[in-house]
Protein backbone atom coordinates (compact mmCIF):
# COMPACT_ATOMS: atom_id res chain seq x y z
CA UNK A 1 0.00 0.00 0.00
CA UNK A 2 1.09 3.75 -0.52
CA UNK A 3 0.21 6.61 1.98
CA UNK A 4 -3.66 7.50 1.99
CA UNK A 5 -4.56 4.35 0.02
CA UNK A 6 -7.42 1.66 1.66
CA UNK A 7 -8.36 -1.84 1.11
CA UNK A 8 -11.77 -3.35 1.84
CA UNK A 9 -11.11 -6.37 4.66
CA UNK A 10 -12.35 -9.84 3.36
CA UNK A 11 -11.77 -10.91 7.11
CA UNK A 12 -14.26 -10.10 9.59
CA UNK A 13 -10.89 -10.60 12.42
CA UNK A 14 -7.63 -8.91 11.15
CA UNK A 15 -4.31 -8.63 12.88
CA UNK A 16 -2.03 -5.76 12.41
CA UNK A 17 1.85 -6.43 12.74
CA UNK A 18 4.17 -4.07 13.20
CA UNK A 19 7.68 -5.15 12.54
CA UNK A 20 11.04 -3.10 12.97
CA UNK A 21 14.81 -3.08 13.21
CA UNK A 22 14.38 -1.81 16.57
CA UNK A 23 11.74 -2.57 19.46
CA UNK A 24 8.57 -0.52 19.19
CA UNK A 25 5.92 0.52 21.53
CA UNK A 26 2.80 -0.63 19.53
CA UNK A 27 -0.70 0.55 20.64
CA UNK A 28 -4.38 0.65 19.08
CA UNK A 29 -6.84 3.21 19.62
CA UNK A 30 -10.67 3.28 19.34
CA UNK A 31 -12.26 6.34 17.81
CA UNK A 32 -15.46 7.71 17.86
CA UNK A 33 -17.28 9.88 15.20
CA UNK A 34 -15.64 12.85 16.81
CA UNK A 35 -11.94 11.74 16.10
CA UNK A 36 -11.72 11.08 19.92
CA UNK A 37 -11.33 7.95 22.49
CA UNK A 38 -14.22 7.69 24.98
CA UNK A 39 -12.05 7.56 27.33
CA UNK A 40 -8.46 5.65 28.65
CA UNK A 41 -10.00 2.44 27.97
CA UNK A 42 -10.00 2.68 24.61
CA UNK A 43 -6.24 2.91 24.43
CA UNK A 44 -4.60 -0.22 23.77
CA UNK A 45 -1.29 -0.95 24.56
CA UNK A 46 1.16 -3.69 26.11
CA UNK A 47 0.27 -2.10 29.45
CA UNK A 48 -3.38 -2.10 28.77
CA UNK A 49 -3.11 -4.93 26.12
CA UNK A 50 -7.26 -4.96 25.92
CA UNK A 51 -10.29 -2.96 25.35
CA UNK A 52 -13.57 -3.57 23.10
CA UNK A 53 -12.60 -5.62 20.31
CA UNK A 54 -8.75 -4.83 20.24
CA UNK A 55 -6.00 -6.59 21.74
CA UNK A 56 -2.30 -6.24 22.00
CA UNK A 57 -0.40 -8.82 21.68
CA UNK A 58 3.35 -9.52 20.66
CA UNK A 59 4.16 -10.88 16.96
CA UNK A 60 5.19 -13.96 16.65
CA UNK A 61 8.23 -13.08 13.99
CA UNK A 62 9.10 -10.25 16.34
CA UNK A 63 7.54 -6.55 16.93
CA UNK A 64 4.09 -6.25 18.44
CA UNK A 65 0.24 -7.06 16.98
CA UNK A 66 -3.24 -4.65 17.15
CA UNK A 67 -5.59 -7.36 16.56
CA UNK A 68 -9.09 -6.09 15.61
CA UNK A 69 -12.23 -8.46 15.85
CA UNK A 70 -14.63 -5.96 14.06
CA UNK A 71 -17.89 -7.69 15.08
CA UNK A 72 -16.99 -7.24 18.50
CA UNK A 73 -15.93 -3.15 17.89
CA UNK A 74 -18.90 -0.90 19.98
CA UNK A 75 -21.14 0.77 17.08
CA UNK A 76 -19.69 3.79 18.34
CA UNK A 77 -16.64 3.49 17.46
CA UNK A 78 -15.82 4.34 13.75
CA UNK A 79 -12.13 3.55 13.64
CA UNK A 80 -8.86 2.01 15.17
CA UNK A 81 -5.97 3.64 14.57
CA UNK A 82 -2.50 1.53 15.06
CA UNK A 83 0.09 3.53 16.05
CA UNK A 84 4.00 2.99 16.79
CA UNK A 85 7.40 4.75 18.59
CA UNK A 86 10.67 3.45 19.59
CA UNK A 87 11.39 1.83 22.71
CA UNK A 88 14.26 4.04 23.28
CA UNK A 89 13.40 7.20 24.69
CA UNK A 90 13.88 10.21 22.55
CA UNK A 91 14.62 8.29 19.52
CA UNK A 92 13.51 8.92 16.25
CA UNK A 93 12.43 7.01 13.48
CA UNK A 94 15.28 8.03 10.80
CA UNK A 95 17.12 5.14 9.12
CA UNK A 96 13.95 3.03 10.80
CA UNK A 97 11.70 1.78 8.68
CA UNK A 98 8.54 0.01 10.25
CA UNK A 99 6.33 -2.01 8.28
CA UNK A 100 2.36 -2.73 8.96
CA UNK A 101 1.50 -6.50 7.95
CA UNK A 102 -2.38 -6.59 7.67
CA UNK A 103 -3.44 -9.80 8.06
CA UNK A 104 -6.35 -12.26 8.32
CA UNK A 105 -6.02 -13.37 11.93
CA UNK A 106 -7.68 -16.06 11.68
CA UNK A 107 -5.72 -17.90 8.99
CA UNK A 108 -2.84 -15.75 8.88
CA UNK A 109 -2.90 -14.69 5.14
CA UNK A 110 -1.35 -11.38 4.56
CA UNK A 111 -4.10 -8.75 3.57
CA UNK A 112 -1.97 -6.36 2.88
CA UNK A 113 1.79 -4.14 4.00
CA UNK A 114 2.59 -0.55 4.32
CA UNK A 115 6.09 0.78 4.89
CA UNK A 116 5.75 4.66 5.94
CA UNK A 117 8.18 6.31 3.20
CA UNK A 118 10.54 9.48 4.13
CA UNK A 119 10.84 9.01 8.03
CA UNK A 120 13.13 11.37 9.77
CA UNK A 121 12.48 13.02 12.92
CA UNK A 122 9.43 11.40 14.08
CA UNK A 123 9.14 10.06 17.51
CA UNK A 124 6.11 8.07 16.80
CA UNK A 125 3.84 7.40 13.97
CA UNK A 126 -0.14 6.76 12.97
CA UNK A 127 0.66 3.47 10.83
CA UNK A 128 -2.31 2.11 9.82
CA UNK A 129 -6.22 2.88 10.31
CA UNK A 130 -9.18 0.36 10.75
CA UNK A 131 -12.30 2.15 9.99
CA UNK A 132 -16.23 1.40 9.02
CA UNK A 133 -17.42 2.58 5.57
CA UNK A 134 -21.05 2.05 4.50
CA UNK A 135 -21.57 -0.63 6.67
CA UNK A 136 -18.41 -2.61 5.59
CA UNK A 137 -14.66 -2.44 7.12
CA UNK A 138 -11.66 -0.87 5.39
CA UNK A 139 -8.13 -0.48 6.14
CA UNK A 140 -5.83 2.59 5.41
CA UNK A 141 -2.52 3.15 4.88
CA UNK A 142 -1.60 6.16 7.07
CA UNK A 143 1.96 7.10 7.89
CA UNK A 144 1.17 10.15 9.75
CA UNK A 145 4.66 11.08 11.84
CA UNK A 146 4.42 13.20 15.58
CA UNK A 147 7.47 14.82 16.49
CA UNK A 148 6.77 14.40 20.45
CA UNK A 149 6.00 10.71 20.39
CA UNK A 150 3.26 8.56 21.34
CA UNK A 151 2.16 10.98 24.32
CA UNK A 152 1.43 13.33 20.88
CA UNK A 153 -0.66 10.79 19.35
CA UNK A 154 -2.57 9.99 22.88
CA UNK A 155 -3.30 13.72 23.57
CA UNK A 156 -4.16 14.18 19.76
CA UNK A 157 -6.93 11.50 20.01
CA UNK A 158 -8.22 12.42 23.65
CA UNK A 159 -6.34 9.99 25.89
CA UNK A 160 -5.65 11.56 29.77
CA UNK A 161 -1.31 11.97 29.33
CA UNK A 162 -0.01 12.69 33.14
CA UNK A 163 2.72 14.75 32.46
CA UNK A 164 6.16 14.24 34.77
CA UNK A 165 5.79 15.63 38.02
CA UNK A 166 8.62 16.55 40.06
CA UNK A 167 7.72 13.71 42.53
CA UNK A 168 7.20 11.24 40.36
CA UNK A 169 4.69 9.45 42.73
CA UNK A 170 1.58 7.36 41.34
CA UNK A 171 -0.49 9.47 39.45
CA UNK A 172 -3.79 9.89 40.13
CA UNK A 173 -5.95 8.07 37.27
CA UNK A 174 -8.43 9.61 35.78
CA UNK A 175 -11.93 8.43 37.18
CA UNK A 176 -12.51 5.90 34.73
CA UNK A 177 -15.10 3.16 35.87
CA UNK A 178 -12.81 0.06 34.95
CA UNK A 179 -9.65 1.46 36.72
CA UNK A 180 -8.42 -1.56 38.50
CA UNK A 181 -8.23 -3.61 35.40
CA UNK A 182 -5.46 -1.85 33.89
CA UNK A 183 -2.72 1.38 36.23
CA UNK A 184 -1.52 4.26 34.47
CA UNK A 185 1.80 3.39 32.71
CA UNK A 186 5.00 4.99 34.60
CA UNK A 187 6.07 8.71 33.39
CA UNK A 188 7.96 8.64 30.65
CA UNK A 189 6.40 5.16 29.12
CA UNK A 190 4.04 6.54 26.88
CA UNK A 191 4.85 10.11 27.68
CA UNK A 192 7.50 13.12 27.26
CA UNK A 193 10.85 11.68 28.14
CA UNK A 194 11.54 12.32 32.01
CA UNK A 195 13.34 15.59 32.89
CA UNK A 196 13.07 16.65 29.12
CA UNK A 197 9.68 18.35 29.11
CA UNK A 198 11.27 22.16 27.82
CA UNK A 199 12.28 21.05 24.26
CA UNK A 200 8.91 19.48 24.16
CA UNK A 201 6.88 22.24 25.74
CA UNK A 202 5.70 23.38 22.03
CA UNK A 203 3.16 20.44 20.84
CA UNK A 204 2.09 22.50 17.95
CA UNK A 205 4.02 20.37 14.98
CA UNK A 206 2.68 17.53 16.63
CA UNK A 207 -0.38 16.68 14.72
CA UNK A 208 -0.27 18.45 11.36
CA UNK A 209 -3.93 19.07 10.42
CA UNK A 210 -3.61 19.22 6.36
CA UNK A 211 -1.46 15.62 6.32
CA UNK A 212 -4.65 14.31 8.94
CA UNK A 213 -7.32 13.79 5.91
CA UNK A 214 -5.96 12.54 3.31
CA UNK A 215 -8.78 12.48 0.88
CA UNK A 216 -11.33 14.53 1.98
CA UNK A 217 -11.08 17.23 -0.37
CA UNK A 218 -12.47 16.87 -3.61
CA UNK A 219 -13.24 18.88 -6.50
CA UNK A 220 -17.05 19.59 -5.81
CA UNK A 221 -16.52 23.58 -4.74
CA UNK A 222 -14.52 24.28 -8.00
CA UNK A 223 -10.64 24.44 -8.01
CA UNK A 224 -8.58 22.93 -5.53
CA UNK A 225 -5.48 25.07 -4.35
CA UNK A 226 -3.28 22.70 -2.54
CA UNK A 227 -0.20 23.41 0.04
CA UNK A 228 2.50 20.83 0.19
CA UNK A 229 1.79 17.76 1.61
CA UNK A 230 -2.02 18.18 1.27
CA UNK A 231 -4.17 15.49 -0.85
CA UNK A 232 -7.48 16.31 -3.12
CA UNK A 233 -9.41 13.01 -4.13
CA UNK A 234 -10.27 13.25 -7.87
CA UNK A 235 -14.23 12.80 -7.30
CA UNK A 236 -16.74 15.35 -8.27
CA UNK A 237 -20.58 15.04 -7.48
CA UNK A 238 -19.49 11.62 -5.91
CA UNK A 239 -18.39 10.17 -8.94
CA UNK A 240 -14.61 9.41 -9.59
CA UNK A 241 -12.94 11.12 -12.58
CA UNK A 242 -12.15 9.12 -14.91
CA UNK A 243 -11.71 11.24 -18.38
CA UNK A 244 -8.53 12.59 -19.39
CA UNK A 245 -6.33 14.83 -17.25
CA UNK A 246 -3.47 17.14 -18.26
CA UNK A 247 -0.59 18.07 -15.90
CA UNK A 248 0.50 21.28 -16.96
CA UNK A 249 4.23 22.32 -15.66
CA UNK A 250 5.80 25.59 -15.67
CA UNK A 251 8.64 28.28 -14.45
CA UNK A 252 9.96 31.22 -15.21
CA UNK A 253 14.25 31.96 -14.64
CA UNK A 254 14.73 33.84 -11.20
CA UNK A 255 16.53 36.48 -13.68
CA UNK A 256 15.87 38.12 -16.52
CA UNK A 257 17.51 37.17 -19.92
CA UNK A 258 18.86 34.10 -18.33
CA UNK A 259 17.56 31.31 -19.89
CA UNK A 260 16.82 27.53 -17.98
CA UNK A 261 15.98 24.16 -19.43
CA UNK A 262 14.22 22.26 -17.08
CA UNK A 263 12.61 19.19 -18.03
CA UNK A 264 9.07 17.74 -16.71
CA UNK A 265 8.20 13.91 -16.76
CA UNK A 266 6.28 11.64 -15.04
CA UNK A 267 7.04 7.86 -13.61
CA UNK A 268 4.48 4.94 -13.20
CA UNK A 269 4.77 2.69 -10.30
CA UNK A 270 3.10 -0.57 -9.55
CA UNK A 271 1.57 -1.68 -6.35
CA UNK A 272 5.18 -2.67 -5.35
CA UNK A 273 6.82 0.75 -5.74
CA UNK A 274 8.67 -0.63 -8.28
CA UNK A 275 8.95 1.75 -11.87
CA UNK A 276 6.68 0.14 -14.43
CA UNK A 277 7.66 3.11 -17.40
CA UNK A 278 8.75 6.86 -17.47
CA UNK A 279 7.56 9.89 -19.80
CA UNK A 280 9.75 12.34 -20.69
CA UNK A 281 11.15 14.57 -23.70
CA UNK A 282 13.08 11.48 -24.87
CA UNK A 283 9.79 9.21 -24.37
CA UNK A 284 6.86 10.97 -25.28
CA UNK A 285 4.39 8.22 -25.17
CA UNK A 286 3.96 5.32 -22.97
CA UNK A 287 1.83 2.55 -21.96
CA UNK A 288 0.32 2.21 -25.62
CA UNK A 289 -0.31 6.14 -25.48
CA UNK A 290 -2.59 6.32 -22.26
CA UNK A 291 0.32 8.72 -21.03
CA UNK A 292 1.83 11.52 -23.50
CA UNK A 293 4.19 14.20 -23.52
CA UNK A 294 3.75 17.64 -25.46
CA UNK A 295 7.97 18.07 -25.67
CA UNK A 296 10.61 19.71 -24.86
CA UNK A 297 10.79 23.38 -23.80
CA UNK A 298 14.76 24.77 -23.46
CA UNK A 299 13.75 28.01 -21.87
CA UNK A 300 10.78 28.13 -19.62
CA UNK A 301 10.40 31.99 -21.15
CA UNK A 302 6.66 32.76 -22.48
CA UNK A 303 3.00 32.89 -20.54
CA UNK A 304 1.08 29.66 -19.46
CA UNK A 305 2.57 25.57 -19.02
CA UNK A 306 5.93 25.43 -20.32
CA UNK A 307 5.50 21.62 -20.67
CA UNK A 308 2.68 19.05 -20.39
CA UNK A 309 1.70 15.88 -19.89
CA UNK A 310 -1.55 14.10 -20.72
CA UNK A 311 -3.16 10.92 -18.64
CA UNK A 312 -5.79 9.02 -19.67
CA UNK A 313 -6.73 7.64 -16.43
CA UNK A 314 -9.22 4.82 -18.14
CA UNK A 315 -6.64 3.83 -20.10
CA UNK A 316 -3.78 2.95 -17.70
CA UNK A 317 -3.08 -0.50 -17.07
CA UNK A 318 -3.99 -1.78 -14.14
CA UNK A 319 -0.75 -2.87 -12.87
CA UNK A 320 -0.36 1.10 -12.84
CA UNK A 321 -1.27 2.67 -9.23
CA UNK A 322 0.72 5.30 -9.02
CA UNK A 323 2.28 8.32 -10.99
CA UNK A 324 4.72 10.62 -9.77
CA UNK A 325 5.27 13.98 -11.54
CA UNK A 326 8.99 15.72 -11.80
CA UNK A 327 11.34 18.41 -12.86
CA UNK A 328 14.26 18.43 -13.52
CA UNK A 329 17.06 20.94 -14.51
CA UNK A 330 18.72 19.04 -17.49
CA UNK A 331 21.66 22.20 -17.98
CA UNK A 332 22.73 21.47 -14.35
CA UNK A 333 21.55 24.91 -13.25
CA UNK A 334 19.94 25.32 -9.46
CA UNK A 335 15.92 25.55 -8.53
CA UNK A 336 17.06 28.45 -6.36
CA UNK A 337 17.70 30.11 -9.70
CA UNK A 338 14.23 29.20 -10.72
CA UNK A 339 10.90 31.71 -10.64
CA UNK A 340 7.15 30.64 -9.92
CA UNK A 341 7.46 27.31 -10.31
CA UNK A 342 4.06 25.24 -10.02
CA UNK A 343 2.09 22.24 -11.36
CA UNK A 344 -1.21 22.26 -12.56
CA UNK A 345 -3.82 19.34 -12.97
CA UNK A 346 -6.62 20.28 -15.58
CA UNK A 347 -9.49 18.34 -17.54
CA UNK A 348 -7.73 17.54 -20.83
CA UNK A 349 -11.15 18.00 -22.60
CA UNK A 350 -12.62 21.23 -22.19
CA UNK A 351 -9.50 22.50 -20.28
CA UNK A 352 -10.70 23.60 -17.03
CA UNK A 353 -8.47 23.74 -14.35
CA UNK A 354 -8.98 21.55 -11.02
CA UNK A 355 -5.70 21.15 -9.13
CA UNK A 356 -2.91 24.18 -8.78
CA UNK A 357 0.68 23.66 -6.42
CA UNK A 358 2.33 26.57 -6.35
CA UNK A 359 5.95 25.91 -5.08
CA UNK A 360 6.23 28.72 -2.23
CA UNK A 361 10.26 28.33 -1.97
CA UNK A 362 12.85 26.70 -3.90
CA UNK A 363 16.77 24.84 -2.76
CA UNK A 364 19.93 24.88 -4.69
CA UNK A 365 19.36 20.94 -6.03
CA UNK A 366 18.67 19.90 -9.65
CA UNK A 367 15.19 17.91 -9.08
CA UNK A 368 11.79 18.07 -7.98
CA UNK A 369 9.23 16.17 -7.25
CA UNK A 370 5.81 18.32 -7.80
CA UNK A 371 3.10 15.88 -7.35
CA UNK A 372 1.91 12.21 -7.31
CA UNK A 373 -1.45 10.64 -8.10
CA UNK A 374 -2.50 7.19 -6.73
CA UNK A 375 -5.04 5.05 -7.95
CA UNK A 376 -6.94 3.77 -4.65
CA UNK A 377 -8.90 0.57 -4.73
CA UNK A 378 -12.41 2.17 -5.04
CA UNK A 379 -11.04 3.29 -8.61
CA UNK A 380 -10.64 6.85 -7.99
CA UNK A 381 -7.57 8.91 -8.24
CA UNK A 382 -5.68 10.96 -5.29
CA UNK A 383 -3.37 13.98 -6.05
CA UNK A 384 -0.97 14.82 -3.14
CA UNK A 385 1.38 18.23 -3.72
CA UNK A 386 4.88 17.18 -2.75
CA UNK A 387 7.74 19.73 -3.40
CA UNK A 388 10.50 17.44 -2.68
CA UNK A 389 13.80 18.54 -3.50
CA UNK A 390 16.44 16.03 -4.23
CA UNK A 391 19.95 15.96 -6.59
CA UNK A 392 19.47 14.84 -10.15
CA UNK A 393 19.64 16.12 -13.43
CA UNK A 394 17.73 13.75 -15.41
CA UNK A 395 14.50 11.70 -15.12
CA UNK A 396 16.87 8.46 -14.42
CA UNK A 397 17.72 10.03 -11.24
CA UNK A 398 14.59 10.51 -9.95
CA UNK A 399 12.75 6.60 -10.23
CA UNK A 400 14.48 5.60 -6.67
CA UNK A 401 13.22 8.81 -4.42
CA UNK A 402 9.74 9.18 -6.02
CA UNK A 403 9.40 5.35 -5.41
CA UNK A 404 10.27 6.09 -1.84
CA UNK A 405 8.18 9.09 -1.98
CA UNK A 406 4.92 6.84 -3.33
Amino acid sequence: MTPGSNLPLSAVRVAVDVTAPVRLDVSGLLLAADGKVRSDDDFVFYNQPAGPGVTHSAAAGGGDTITVDTAAVPGDIEKIVVTASPDAPGTTFAGTEPTGTVRNADDGSVLATFTPPQLGAETALVIVEIYRRGGAWKVRAVGQGYANGLAGIATDFGVSVEEPAAPAAAPQAPPAPPAPAAPAPPAGQWGPPTGAPAPAAPPAPAAPAPAAAPGKINLDKGRVSLQKNQTVSLVKGGRPLLSSVRMGLGWEPAFRGKSIDLDASVIAYGPDRKKVDNCFFGKLMILGGAIQHSGDNLTGEGAGDDEAITVHLGGLPPEVTGLVFVVNSFSGQKFSDVAKAYCRLLDAQSGEELVRFDLTHSEPRTGVMMAKLIRQFSGEWEMTAMGEYVDARTVRGMTKPAGQAL
